[in-house]
């Protein structure tokens, strides 16, 4: 992942993913994103992503607006499908990140937020569970460990549960960076985990 500040407006982050060793043999995906936000209000803007896989390839962009998402999704060289949803307040992954890292979160803390973050849209419910001292990368860091649930929006706005994702713990670094460290969820296949190998900073002169 790669996050900068394009000017005193905009917010960008790239980044690129694949599944690696035993479970790339299983099923094998690539993908890739990139995202703009709003660097003022923490708004998204749009967001370009791109999975691949062994038998397809699929692409979609999203545009945000004040009312809601517009999204464009294509498989191969297929006519996008173009899909609207309506719903203030609306975040992307990029942004919701942005976002939560801006928040004080005193023990006990929950934040609800309405996230679209490929084609359909979720209430994100965030708990603060505490706070504790967690081993990343040879280095221990202060942490603020967190509850993650998701319910998905359906076509009236009420909520239903999400068949692939069951809950995940995460946690961010309790300093200035509020750097994400560590995320441990259940999914249907399972128990995953993703955790941050390394962080470089640029000089702010570059």
């Amino acid at each position: 992942m790669n996050f900068a500040k394009l000017s005193d407006t905009r917010f960008r982050v790239e980044g690129t993913g694949r599944t690696i060793g035993l479970v790339r043999t299983l099923w094998k995906i690539d993908v890739s994103l990139t995202a703009l936000a709003d660097a003022k209000t923490l708004r998204p803007i749009e967001s370009w992503q791109n999975e691949t896989t062994r038998s397809k390839k699929i692409s979609t962009h999203l545009t945000f607006d004040a009312k809601g998402v517009t999204s464009s999704r294509s498989e191969k060289e297929a006519i996008p499908k173009v899909t609207r949803f309506d719903f203030p307040n609306l975040y992307d992954l990029q942004s919701a990140l942005l976002y939560l890292r801006s928040q004080p979160f005193a023990s006990q803390n929950v934040q609800r937020i309405a996230v679209y973050p490929t084609t359909s849209p979720y209430l994100a419910t965030i708990t603060v569970l505490g706070r504790e001292k967690i081993p990343v990368s040879g280095r221990t860091y202060d942490a603020i460990k967190f509850d993650l649930k998701l319910s998905k929006i359906g076509k009236n706005n009420e909520l239903q549960p999400h068949r692939k994702f069951r809950r995940a713990t995460a946690w961010m670094s309790d300093d200035a960076d509020r750097l994400l460290l560590r995320i441990n969820a259940q999914i249907f296949i399972g128990t995953v985990f993703l955790e941050l190998q390394s962080v470089r900073f640029q000089d702010s002169k570059q």
